[in-house]
């Protein structure tokens, strides 16, 4: 086996094929030369909780939008409460503004919606969408499938205005759920187990009298054909959610491959949907790189996972691009665990022989790194070597093993933005968050 290059060595072969950023408008031209005209740009983050990342991605989308006429932006969040931006975005809503438009996002990691960058670009896509037609409009969409007792009550709503009847026979069915107590978690672990029923049956059946319920729908158009595309797409996200709940107790490769196949399915709906009344849709997608790197190119592939991103390439090959991002040092907002309380974190300098390390090398502070069609970049771009992957969940005394996995870059992303320094994102509800190392004002009782 050849020997890994050193990160300086390697950081000195691939500066000549780096475009340095000094935040400019012109900064990401050389990304837009890569995604030229693909119609879904998969849009990373190595963290949920950096600032720049979220930044950066907005800027990229809006030259997108305004460029390259992305019609949708796709993000790693619940479909409902995304959908309640969407409507915002749209004009469709009574929100104020988008602080109340975001404040679906109440639950655990809140700060990973709710937060001053993602607030920013919903405003400006409502100004984006002003005066222009609803076919011209740009929405915004969740595809994600946490929310399943929110779903089934956006089905009951929408089919006791529509069908009174039908929302009848669907209530009985989702009465299912009723021994779960709303806990999704402990519906799955019951059902898994054989201590409680499984409700498996029942969403699917649910799920097709939907789908016979849009199919048979009068033609229409705007609102009203968005309101149904919405429902069905919740009854899609209960069946689907049913079964990664049971899934979550028999390991992690089934419950991960079943999340990213919900998000695949829900692209390819909006797909469908925004299509059928125009020219093909065009998507930015957001998500962590987890989901949009290629997971055959990491060590998830080893152990039989698949991601957004190796589906999306497999479904369209050149017309999706995938663009990672990694920093190198700073802060980050994240928990010590799940539903803990939000930190600001010191994130730890990359790893010796990192890809965060070998970019650190490099000398610039910020820069993109186009991969595919990048002719001349070194081999050791498609060696194995260590990369960050920091979630909502931080747990720096452990880093290696809880954040690092190898990747073959060039073949994970088709172009890398390094920020080599970064902030902690700012949560709309500041109040919550503080730095690690802190006592919170309510220790050590926690009331």
């Amino acid at each position: 086996m050849a020997r890994l290059l050193d990160s300086r060595t390697l950081a000195d072969d691939i500066r000549p094929h780096l475009v340095p950023m000094a935040g400019a408008a012109a900064d990401h031209d050389a990304l837009l030369a890569v995604i030229g005209n693909a119609r879904f740009v998969l849009l990373g983050e190595a963290s949920h909780g950096t600032r720049e990342f979220y930044r950066e991605r907005s800027r990229i989308t809006q030259r997108l939008v305004a460029e390259r006429a992305v019609t949708a932006v796709v993000v790693e969040a619940d479909w409902p409460d995304a959908w309640r931006v969407n409507r915002y975005v749209r004009g469709r809503s009574d929100d104020r503004d988008a602080v109340a438009a975001l404040d679906g996002f109440r639950r655990f990691p809140a700060w990973m919606w709710r937060n001053a960058e993602v607030r920013d670009f919903v405003e400006w896509l409502r100004e984006f969408n002003r005066g222009r037609p609803g076919g011209q409009q740009v929405g915004f969409y969740g595809m994600d499938l946490y929310s399943l007792f929110g779903s089934i009550q956006v089905v009951l709503r929408y089919l006791d205005q529509v069908d009174p009847q039908e929302a009848r026979r669907a209530r009985a069915r989702y009465g299912c759920f009723d021994h779960a107590g709303g806990d999704s978690q402990a519906y799955g672990y019951g059902a898994s187990h054989g201590l409680s029923p499984s409700c498996e049956d029942e969403v699917i059946q649910q799920l097709r009298d939907m789908n016979r319920l849009a199919a048979t729908a009068p033609p229409g158009t705007g609102h009203d054909r968005d309101e149904l595309f919405f429902a069905q797409q919740n009854a899609r996200l209960v069946r689907n959610a049913e079964e990664y709940y049971r899934s979550m107790f028999r390991g992690r490769v089934s419950s991960w491959n079943l999340r990213d196949n919900h998000m695949v399915e829900t692209v390819q709906a909006l797909e469908r949907h925004l299509g059928a009344v125009g020219t093909p849709a065009r998507m930015a997608i957001w998500a962590h790189n987890s989901h949009l790197g290629d997971a055959s190119a990491t060590e998830m592939g080893d152990i039989g996972e698949w991601n957004v991103g190796q589906l999306m390439r497999d479904r369209h090959g050149a017309d999706a691009v995938l663009v990672g991002f990694s920093t190198h040092r700073g802060w980050v907002t994240a928990a010590d665990d799940w539903d803990e309380p939000a930190q600001r974190m010191r994130v730890r300098d990359g790893l010796a022989g990192s890809w965060e390390d070998v970019f650190h090398q490099v000398g610039e502070e910020r820069f993109v790194l186009p991969l595919r069609g990048n002719e001349g970049l070194p081999a050791a771009v498609r060696e194995r070597r260590l990369q960050r992957a920091i979630g909502v969940i931080y747990r720096p005394e452990t880093e290696r093993m809880s954040h690092y996995f190898h990747t073959r870059l060039a073949d994970q992303f088709d172009a890398m933005v390094h920020i080599d320094e970064t902030e902690a994102l700012e949560a709309l509800d500041a109040g919550g968050v503080r730095t690690a190392g802190e006592a919170a004002e309510t220790y050590p009782s926690g009331v």
